[in-house]
């Protein structure tokens, strides 16, 4: 079959409706990875999707694709990605999502889960090349039955997450499919939970669901300014990223939650090891080594991040777009519902949450930036940059500091640091500095530029992103 190329991403699948995604896609897919799970032994598949328009269609073709591989398939309808991890973890150890993400309106996609791992790269381009040549075993004995999880999700959270006082919280869901599950979770802890935009709707009529840009929390920030809320949760389409808001209108970035939740499961597990991604605060590290734990920065990307933590046994991992995945107390997926929780968990011992939260350390950052590039251009961009830096001339300029190539260039300076990636869905640069101060951050923000176009002379950043 013929399949776009593109829609083949590092950790997912993902494109338009329909014109790149569709449900003959959807139909080869189920095919495809039933023969991936059929040749680990993997006979049963649970299957769930958000709140988007084209989900029930292309839900309905990937499970007749994997009836048609002899799989076992367990529907567990309109859910949040995490609540399908959770199936994936307690129903059977396979699992597939239907979900655009954080992506707009028309996108749709697919987040998988083959034999207990998230699955990236090379196992996606194997699926893409079963698809293309048709190479798929079909076989009889599949079926589909319905399984409902929010119950047991909803359980295994309130048993585990005990709050010392019941807290007055704003929740905005942005019409997303957590809307459906988080605010009766959140009430089920004793939250008194103001609700913005529950109702499930793919067209996102209100803003649209991605918490980590600033101007989709002004909802939230309104309503805690005008009530009697002292905190607000923000979460994207499909429940798997978690936003957070303080009374005085702070938006704490996951890199400073994370030095909350590092301290916290330091605790109780002491010398482990925090993962986090290359985009993360300068700040953060010195944080887990201070609550004694060993701090690991590794490659953006939530299948990548998971992989790393089951790696070296890490009860904690997060990363800077939001994905905050708890091994201590849970499973290790990202769940932004879950993360929520953890966090009221934390805050509900002090009588002034956000005084807790703007305590923690930060600096002056610029939001993520984006240089726009022709399709297969970044990666390139990056091989130069990695020889760059490591030119007699560049390591002058940067004396003292540490070059780190794990993942893009990132440059840390005493005072703050740069970093210039690929993104892997799509073609364009991820640029972010951070200095411990404004002439720090301009500095840095210089020479980074510099080096940048160093390689690519007519480089703009994309200011929307400013």
């Amino acid at each position: 079959m013929q399949v776009a190329a593109a829609i083949f991403k590092a950790y997912d699948i993902r494109g338009i409706v329909p014109s790149t995604l569709n449900e003959a896609v959807a139909l080869g897919l189920g095919r495809a990875f039933g023969t991936a799970a059929q040749a680990l032994g993997q006979r049963v598949v649970a299957v769930g999707r958000d709140g988007r328009l084209s989900g029930p269609a292309l839900s309905r073709a990937l499970m007749e694709g994997l009836m048609q591989a002899g799989i076992e398939v367990i529907d567990v309808g309109a859910v949040t990605t995490p609540m399908l991890y959770f199936a994936a973890n307690t129903l059977c150890q396979s699992g597939i999502q239907v979900t655009g993400s954080h992506n707009p309106a028309d996108y749709n996609g697919f987040k998988m889960v083959l034999a207990g791992r998230a699955i990236y790269g090379e196992d996606i381009l194997a699926l893409r090349r079963t698809m293309e040549d048709e190479s798929w075993v079909l076989r009889e004995g599949g079926s589909v039955r319905s399984a409902d999880v929010l119950a047991d999700y909803t359980g295994r959270i309130t048993q585990d997450v005990k709050l010392s006082r019941p807290m007055r919280i704003v929740v905005d869901s942005g019409n997303g499919i957590a809307g459906a599950s988080a605010p009766g979770i959140l009430r089920a802890l004793g939250c008194e939970v103001t609700e913005l935009f529950s109702e499930v709707d793919g067209t996102f009529p209100n803003h649209h669901p991605d918490p980590s840009k600033p101007e989709n929390l002004r909802d939230v920030m309104a309503a805690l300014q005008s009530g009697d809320a002292e905190l607000g949760l923000a979460f994207d389409g499909d429940g798997d990223r978690l936003g957070i808001v303080t009374k005085d209108g702070q938006n704490i970035f996951p890199d400073r939650q994370m030095m909350l939740f590092a301290q916290d499961v330091l605790s109780r597990v002491p010398g482990g090891t925090i993962v986090f991604d290359v985009k993360c605060s300068q700040r953060l590290a010195p944080a887990i080594e201070a609550a004694g734990g060993q701090a690991l920065m590794f490659k953006t990307g939530h299948s990548l991040i998971k992989a790393k933590m089951k790696e070296v046994d890490a009860p904690l991992g997060g990363e800077m777009s939001g994905h905050i995945f708890f091994k201590e107390r849970w499973f290790g997926f990202d769940d932004g519902t879950y993360a929520g929780c953890r966090l009221l968990e934390i805050l509900s011992r002090s009588a002034d949450a956000s005084a807790v939260l703007n305590a923690l350390p930060t600096s002056f950052s610029t939001p993520e930036l984006n240089v726009k590039c022709a399709e297969g251009e970044p990666h390139a961009l990056v091989k130069q940059l990695e020889a760059a830096v490591q030119t007699p001339e560049f390591l002058r300029e940067a004396s003292g500091a540490r070059i780190s190539t794990i993942d893009g260039v990132r440059v840390d300076w005493t005072d703050g640091f740069g970093l210039i990636r690929a993104s892997n869905t799509t073609p364009v640069l991820v640029l972010r500095f951070e200095g411990h101060n404004p002439q720090a951050l301009s500095r840095i923000e210089a020479t980074m530029l510099a080096l940048l176009r160093s390689v690519k002379a007519d480089a703009t950043l994309d200011q929307a992103a400013h």
